[in-house]
């Protein structure tokens, strides 16, 4: 990177956008038509994202009725759950990609439709096998209407407007999972009209509906790189990748490990090394590879990928370990589980819409110092939560710590990992971090859920309260990775700033 990568910042690098040396015409008309009305455009695009999000976490506690209702067996209603997650993760670049081909706002409403529609079809299922299979297109809706969204706002949005925008998405990532949680809980137990599970699903449909109305008046349009080409031999390698790793994850421990998850995980690092063989090729032909070079020779792109990764991957195992421990370890409710978890999503919507109010000087540091917290705090969940006690005030404190922590660092990381990216490469990019940010919440939940379920069948005083203990260590241990990688961030960005001085 050249240091015109970096001229006409004014402000902190960190939070400004670097002035490109030339711009094409679609880009800047895109932004003259959106400068009028960019407020509806953040509003729309991220109540999307948070119906994306909502539905990762609202089925959870429908579950027990869900089984009951339909008669479905542990895997069918494993598949169920995850079969969302499995699709979201592993069309993500794919739509990305989509977006950049076919343009940004129309792929956002046909992911809209798709996950309305699909929604619909959830809620009126009469079979676990017909619920599964709609799970699975709502997730494909989601994987394209998505990463849309981060696209959308780093070709809208430029220097501090930027970051005020980014800092509103963090803040609906961390709200998003804990009202599922609570809407969820709240929705099962009031039983509309002898409904059952049903409106967990059915709730996105007015949404749903309603965005599209608004989108279509007031979304802006835009062509699309038609010339790029869509590359389909990355497409099938990478979401193959995805998928033979993703799946043994989310379904390994409810089928006890068995030999065809082991062969597919080691079958998942072949491919994803035949992917970027054939990506390697592909750039040395001239081609448009899937994920370009040049993304992720990005100043900064690569650590603070790595701190997104583990960050989110504790937040991942956090949210769904600690509910189970306070469902079937402490006997709360699901609404009473989902109330007690808002604390951690308050600190984290404050450190995401606060940070940057703290002096620019010491923006490079939120990302190890949040991680820092988040990994301390763990620590005093595992303190708070011992020997079967319920946490009161403690359990409290800890959870607006982990929420500080975790807030402080995902703004800032998004903000300083799409600073130096070209608006050309704003959907991959912003395809590779949404990937990168739901594969690590599905490493963490498989990851960390295997450990505390394996610990809390053995046989001790109070299981799960040991269980949450010991996985809360663990968790500490991962966000101090994930403070290193933002060290390294700090370091990357420091000599980025000082090539252009």
């Amino acid at each position: 990177m050249t240091d015109t990568s970096v001229q006409g910042n004014t402000a902190d690098p960190a939070i400004s956008s670097p002035a490109l040396p030339t711009q094409t015409g679609r880009a800047a008309t895109a932004q003259a038509a959106t400068a009028a009305r960019p407020g509806w455009l953040l509003a729309i695009v991220l109540t999307g994202q948070f119906m994306a999000i909502l539905d990762v976490t609202i089925v959870n506690v429908a579950a027990p009725t869900i089984r009951s209702s339909l008669h479905t067996s542990g895997a069918g209603l494993q598949l169920v759950i995850s079969g969302y997650t499995i699709a979201y993760a592993m069309l993500l670049i794919t739509g990305a990609r989509l977006g950049d081909l076919a343009g940004h706002r129309k792929i956002f409403h046909i992911g809209l439709t798709l996950f309305t529609l699909a929604s619909l079809a959830c809620g009126l299922a009469v079979s676990t096998g017909w619920l599964v299979t709609f799970r699975l297109v709502q997730g494909a809706g989601a994987a394209l209407m998505v990463p849309q969204v981060l696209s959308l706002i780093q070709r809208t949005f430029q220097g501090a407007a930027r970051a005020r925008a980014l800092s509103v998405y963090g803040a609906v990532i961390a709200s998003a999972a804990v009202i599922g949680q609570v809407v969820g809980g709240a929705l099962v137990t009031g039983d509309l009209f002898g409904t059952e599970w049903r409106p967990v699903f059915l709730v996105n449909v007015p949404i749903g509906a309603a965005l599209l109305l608004l989108g279509h008046r007031l979304l802006p349009a835009d062509a699309g790189h038609r010339s790029r080409g869509l590359d389909l031999p990355g497409l099938v390698t990478l979401s193959t990748a995805v998928c033979l790793f993703v799946v043994p994850l989310v379904l390994g421990h409810e089928q006890g490990w068995p030999l065809w998850g082991w062969v597919a995980l080691a079958a998942s690092v072949l491919v994803f090394w035949l992917f970027v063989r054939l990506e390697g090729a592909l750039t040395r032909r001239g081609g448009s590879p899937l994920v370009p070079a040049r993304v992720l020779r990005a100043p900064g792109m690569v650590p603070a990928a790595v701190a997104l990764f583990a960050g989110m991957a504790t937040y991942g195992g956090f949210l769904f370990t600690l509910a189970l421990h306070l469902q079937s370890g402490l006997g709360f409710s699901p609404l009473h589980a989902g109330l007690t978890f808002i604390p951690g999503a308050a600190g984290f919507a404050f450190a995401s819409l606060s940070w940057r109010r703290v002096p620019a000087a010491w923006h490079p540091a939120l990302a190890p110092v949040g991680y820092a917290v988040a990994a301390f705090s763990y620590v005093a969940l595992g303190v708070a939560l011992r020997n079967g006690a319920d946490g009161g005030l403690a359990l409290g404190t800890a959870l607006a710590g982990i929420g500080l922590g975790l807030g402080a660092a995902f703004s800032p990381l998004l903000t300083v990992a799409l600073t130096y990216v070209a608006p050309a490469d704003a959907a991959d990019a912003s395809g590779l971090l949404v990937t990168l940010v739901q594969l690590g919440q599905v490493v963490g939940v498989a990851t960390f859920g295997t450990l505390f379920l394996t610990l809390v069948t053995h046989p001790r005083l109070h299981p799960s309260a040991h269980a949450e203990a010991t996985t809360a260590g663990a968790l500490a241990c991962v966000a101090v990775i994930a403070a290193l990688a933002g060290l390294a961030l700090v370091r990357r960005r420091s000599q980025v700033v000082r090539g252009a001085a």
